[in-house]
């Protein structure tokens, strides 16, 4: 879908492709003094003091409606990654081997004439295969065929670690079918959700038009698409309500899901998708009720059209030119505020790493990983896992059995760096010539086997869920797992010739973030095993609970925009692992170098150098568009507010800085958040 539903992983930031920063411009101490402007008062707006040299350096350009850190190692890492696939694209490949898919797709990505000459061809027999249904009955029959291309209309599914019994997978049926992700964007009546609205209305006719239909009749299937997907959105649960994995679990027999939802033919559906279920879970209730009376009482061409509109909206980056603007100018510049589109080459490469993966990955580990830097960040890992050990011991609000059990989940984190040991298998996926679309439903249909193959199975605890030329880390709490690919070890997270003060600020604070995600709000409703169980006294809990309130409270008073509001609820579990991520890096730096002396460098001290390091992780630009996208849908805290909202919770950055109660970023130490 064009929104994404969030993988059930907690992640460090947005999910960006990796590269390389030029060392030339980086003093011995890691940090690039350029970077910042020490004309802004340290304790007004720590943000722009670190980081307002960076800013101005790197302006937003059209293409990107948000541009920091993670997307100047995105640019790079892109460029890398097209040196090795274009060479492998210019030359003829043997059939069937990686290099061939490779090429194939690449090629097709770029293949201008071939895609404007075929239109929306490649898409007419699918668009006939729904507009030709004749009876509600041939409704779940059709869903599951288009669930193989990529397309969930309706509700979403996957196949993943059942929460209550973590050593298996769970076939799980979750709410979906909104194409704008959020049902605020369906619901609320601000000015600037109302003019999204009303775009989105504008680009459903466009695009049917582009798909072949007549004026009228695009009108009128953009108004059944609305119409579905309101009912749908007015039942969906909202991200903070997904934050409860204990309300978003309802575990049942097959025969209890037919008594349940008797209108929605199951048995046609499991047996559309090949997969044979005896006991699944359904997040959502209320949503998947809803569309079970969507399909009984909405008219046939109503759902037809809804249906029309998945197939159109999921291929339309895969057609003509045509279909590829228009997508753009309502997902792009609407929603998020971009100028122009990415350069096709820039899609083309997007493309083949969505296909395969992890067969450019092992590409890309074999040329830009070096051995060193895996060895490192191992015995990094290992002190942050000290320190954390350190920083539960010294928690006066908790009891002694709290403490041990959170210990030992602590030492049974399953620790991933670089890349996978076994790397995936593409041999039956099957890549050819005929069209772009037709090979990105091939490879749709690969990764549906793929996810449907694990029912029933025990989970595999060696499975990664990022690539490793991604810039990012999660942690995965039914594997109890933390997970740092290739992607993120290189500058400005990590540099091997920078000393303790900046690698400790920077990735050392991201291995203490991933660490507390298993501590978090939600991360710590399971256990070691990875299974939701509750391993705290009541009295720690309660203690707990009121802790984060001042977290929620403190960023729900923030304004990012005139009228829009932080959501401390949905961002409390990353705002709760950057602040442990914080703490657990400063004591580990501390402790790494308690036997050594780093000296100041540029008039900044190693305390002060640790906080730049880490400020610096978060230096962007973004337009206002992309600030409301991302507050309403977002579990991170904006940028600017990772660092604000983060550093006045950290005594030692008080300390550090000499951050006076006249500074106006000060908080009174009652109330600051004081958990981990």
């Amino acid at each position: 879908m064009k929104a994404k539903d969030y993988l059930p992983i907690v992640a460090f930031g947005l999910a960006m492709a990796s590269g390389c920063q030029s060392k030339k411009d980086v003093v011995s101490s890691g940090l690039n003094y350029a970077n910042m402007d020490t004309t802004v008062a340290r304790g007004t707006d720590f943000y722009n003091y670190a980081c307002g040299g960076w800013m101005k350096a790197n302006p937003l350009s059209a293409e990107y409606s948000r541009f920091g850190s993670f997307d100047l190692l995105a640019e790079n890492n892109k460029k890398q990654l097209k040196e090795l696939i274009s060479e492998i694209a210019s030359k003829p490949q043997s059939e069937g081997t990686v290099s061939q898919k490779i090429a194939d797709v690449y090629n097709l990505a770029m293949d201008s004439v071939k895609l404007n000459a075929d239109g929306a061809k490649p898409i007419q027999q699918e668009l006939q295969a729904i507009a030709s249904i004749k009876d509600k009955s041939e409704i779940i029959p059709m869903i599951t065929k288009l669930n193989f291309f990529g397309i969930f209309p309706f509700f979403s599914y996957s196949v993943d670690a059942d929460i209550m019994n973590s050593k298996n997978n769970l076939f799980q049926i979750g709410q979906g079918g909104l194409s704008l992700g959020q049902k605020e964007y369906y619901l609320d009546n601000d000015d600037a959700t109302k003019n999204i609205r009303d775009k989105y209305k504008e680009h459903i006719v466009k695009m049917f038009e582009l798909a072949g239909f007549d004026e009228e009749t695009a009108k009128k299937n953009m108004e059944s698409v609305l119409e579905i997907e309101t009912a749908i959105a007015k039942k969906s649960s909202s991200n903070v309500e997904l934050r409860d994995p204990a309300a978003n679990y309802h575990n049942m027999t097959m025969e209890q899901l037919k008594k349940e939802f008797p209108g929605i033919d199951w048995t046609n559906f499991f047996k559309g998708l090949s997969v044979d279920v005896k006991t699944l879970s359904v997040g959502q209730i209320a949503p998947i009720k809803e569309v079970e009376t969507i399909i009984n009482t909405i008219p046939l061409d109503k759902q037809k059209a809804y249906m029309q509109w998945f197939l159109i909206n999921e291929s339309s980056s895969y057609l003509s030119d045509d279909f590829v603007a228009q997508d753009f100018d309502f997902y792009g510049k609407v929603l998020s505020g971009k100028k122009e589109n990415s350069p096709r080459w820039k899609r083309a490469v997007g493309t083949v790493n969505d296909v395969l993966g992890e067969a450019v990955g092992q590409m890309y580990v074999e040329k830009y990983f070096p051995a060193a830097a895996k060895e490192r960040m191992v015995e990094l890992v290992k002190n942050l896992q000290q320190s954390l050990k350190e920083r539960i011991m010294v928690q006066e609000w908790m009891n002694d059995s709290t403490k041990a059990k959170a210990i030992d989940k602590l030492n049974s984190f399953y620790v991933k760096v670089g890349y996978p040991d076994k790397w995936r298998d593409y041999s039956s996926l099957n890549i050819k010539k005929d069209s772009y679309w037709a090979n990105i439903k091939r490879s749709s249909k690969f990764a549906v086997d793929y996810m449907l193959a694990k029912a029933n199975k025990p989970v595999d605890n060696n499975e990664w869920y990022m690539t490793p030329q991604t810039v990012n880390a999660y942690y995965n709490p039914t594997t109890n797992e933390i997970c740092f690919p290739a992607g993120i070890l290189q500058y400005p997270f990590f540099d091997m010739n920078a000393d303790d003060a900046f690698n400790y600020g920077a990735i050392g604070v991201v291995i203490g973030h991933e660490m507390t995600h298993g501590f978090d709000d939600q991360g710590r409703q399971f256990d070691k095993n990875g299974n939701l169980k509750d391993w705290w006294t009541a009295n720690d809990s309660k203690q707990f609970n009121e802790r984060t309130k001042v977290m929620v409270d403190y960023f729900n008073n923030i304004e990012v925009l005139p009228g829009l509001k932080a959501n401390g609820a949905l961002t409390l579990g990353e705002n709760i692992a950057d602040h442990g991520g914080l703490k657990i890096a400063y004591n580990a730096f501390k402790n790494a170098t308690k036997n050594s002396t780093l000296s100041s460098e540029n008039g900044f001290t190693p305390e002060q150098r640790f906080f730049i390091a880490y400020a610096g992780l978060w230096a962007a630009n973004i337009r206002e568009e992309q600030m409301r996208l991302q507050t309403k849908a977002d579990p991170h805290s904006l940028g600017r507010w990772r660092v604000n909202g983060a550093l006045p919770h950290i005594e030692e950055w008080y300390q550090a800085f000499n951050i006076k109660n006249t500074d106006p970023m000060y908080v009174a130490p009652e109330k600051r958040l004081s958990i981990w």
